[in-house]
C-alpha cells in the first residue's frame, strides 16, 4: 500500500514538475514515459495525456507568430542562410560593379554584411533607416563613414536581390 502512495505522489510530482518546465512536448512526453517506467500502476499512465496535451496546445500558436513576424527561410538571429556560390559571385558582381572597394578581397565579410542587413529589413525599418545603416555596416578604409546615401541606396538594393529577396 505503501510502495503504491509512494509510487503515485512519485509520478504527480514528476507530471507537476514537466507541466512546469515544459520546454517542448517531446521532453514533456520522456519524462511522463521515464516516471510511468519505475510506477508500474496504471493510475500513472493516464495521468500523462492530459498533462502533455495543454503543454503542446500552447506550443502550436507561438510558431506562428514567429513565423508570420520572419520570414520564411531564417536561421539563428533572424540571418537569411548564406547565398549558394553562383549567387554570391553575382551578389559581389554587383557590389563590384557599384564601387570596387566595397568588397575589396573580402568577399566573405561583404556576404556577411549583406545578411545582417537583411536582419534590419525584416525588423520593417523605413527605407531611410535601411540606407543609414547600409552605410555603416558598408565601409572601406577609403570610406570609413560609408560610401554616401546613393551609393549605400544601390548597396541595399543588392542586398535585397541577391541576400534576402524574400525580406
Amino acid at each position: 500500500m505503501r510502495t503504491r502512495t509512494t509510487g503515485l505522489a512519485l509520478a504527480a510530482a514528476v507530471l507537476l514538475a514537466a507541466g512546469l518546465t515544459a520546454c517542448s512536448s517531446s521532453a514533456t512526453t520522456s519524462s511522463a514515459k521515464g516516471s510511468s517506467a519505475p510506477a508500474t500502476s496504471a493510475a500513472a499512465v493516464p495521468t500523462s495525456p492530459p498533462a502533455a496535451a495543454p503543454t503542446s496546445a500552447p506550443a502550436a500558436p507561438a510558431p506562428a507568430e514567429t513565423t508570420t513576424a520572419a520570414p520564411a527561410a531564417t536561421g539563428p538571429g533572424g540571418l537569411p542562410p548564406k547565398p549558394d556560390a553562383a549567387t554570391q559571385l553575382r551578389y559581389v558582381a554587383a557590389l563590384t560593379a557599384i564601387d570596387p572597394e566595397i568588397v575589396g578581397d573580402k568577399t566573405d565579410r561583404a556576404v556577411s554584411r549583406g545578411r545582417d542587413q537583411c536582419s534590419s529589413i525584416a525588423q520593417k525599418k523605413t527605407e531611410a533607416e535601411l540606407v543609414a545603416l547600409t552605410a555603416q555596416r558598408f565601409t572601406s578604409p577609403g570610406h570609413p563613414q560609408g560610401f554616401g546615401p546613393e551609393k549605400s541606396a544601390k548597396i541595399l538594393s543588392a542586398v535585397k536581390t541577391y541576400i534576402c529577396p524574400t525580406f
